[in-house]
């Protein structure tokens, strides 16, 4: 683990451009609500108890050369969860989107890490995209009727999943298929049974975008895993390996720190440019 990891950009490994001919993408992160005052001992394994932190809620679209967006995570909508924990700055995800420059309609394919609500419930948003999650995880959180197979999944989220598998919009994955020209997704770290991470072709090379499988950069930078999953050691083997595959640590993009919209060029409020 490089110690340096934000200030030095690298581990002594340059970036890896892509050739010419391969797709590459525009990567940006859109930030679309804030949970504000959140227990870092909820993100952090062994983090102080008073430790808080005003958590980002985003969503990452990614622009490919034909002008589609393949979109990672998709935020919620809900009414109940929003209610429940009263975001600040809420925006829809879709509208979100919409005000940084993307059109919501052009959103052809959506990767959820996983099947938290506050990933996997806007997928409804958007009419025109096909819906990717490992195999694993969806077998094993949807029933055949749309039920809720174990804790962690909401039943509302399930049910909607299983409508859209009817309706021919869910693919399922695989580890490590590049489902996409110049997107791979990888199983992570056991943050629920089968969550994935997605590894992207960009001008600037690979770029990672962890979601839940690193919450904060300082589960990367400390080399400590996320207080909230099934295995601390798969998360900490799922870090090493994004570590591996991303062109610069700095490239490694986390599910929820601020300083995502800190670190990387400001498009306008609330979108970063990843490069």
């Amino acid at each position: 683990m490089c110690l340096a990891f934000a200030l030095l950009g690298g581990c002594g490994h340059a970036p890896r451009s892509a050739p010419a001919r391969e797709t590459v993408y525009e990567a940006f992160a859109v930030r679309f609500a804030t949970v504000a005052n959140f227990p870092l001992r909820n993100l952090i394994a062994g983090a102080d108890s008073s430790r808080r932190l005003d958590i980002a809620m985003m969503v990452w679209p990614l622009r490919a050369p034909s002008g589609g967006i393949v979109l990672i995570d998709a935020g919620f909508h809900r009414e109940k969860f929003i209610t429940q924990w009263k975001p600040r700055d809420y925006v829809a995800p879709d509208e979100a989107l919409r005000r940084a420059g993307f059109r919501p309609e052009d959103v052809t394919d959506i990767i959820v890490s996983h099947i938290h609500w506050d990933h996997a419930d806007g997928v409804d948003l958007f009419p025109n995209a096909h819906i990717w999650l490992q195999r694993e995880e969806y077998e094993y959180y949807v029933g055949p009727a749309g039920e809720s197979l174990h804790p962690g999944i909401d039943r509302d989220v399930a049910a909607m999943l299983a409508r859209l598998k009817t309706a021919g919009r869910i693919r399922l994955a695989e580890p490590d298929g590049e489902i996409l020209a110049g997107i791979t997704v990888h199983t992570g770290g056991k943050h629920t049974f089968a969550s994935q991470f997605a590894s992207v072709r960009t001008r600037a090379g690979i770029v990672v975008f962890a979601s839940d499988n690193a919450y904060l950069y300082e589960n990367l930078e400390r080399h400590v895993a996320i207080a909230q999953t099934l295995d601390a050691q798969s998360n900490l083997r799922a870090q090493g390996r994004m570590l591996g595959l991303a062109a610069s640590p700095r490239l490694i993009v986390p599910g929820h720190d601020p300083a995502v919209f800190e670190r990387f060029t400001t498009v306008r409020a609330g979108v970063v440019a990843i490069h």
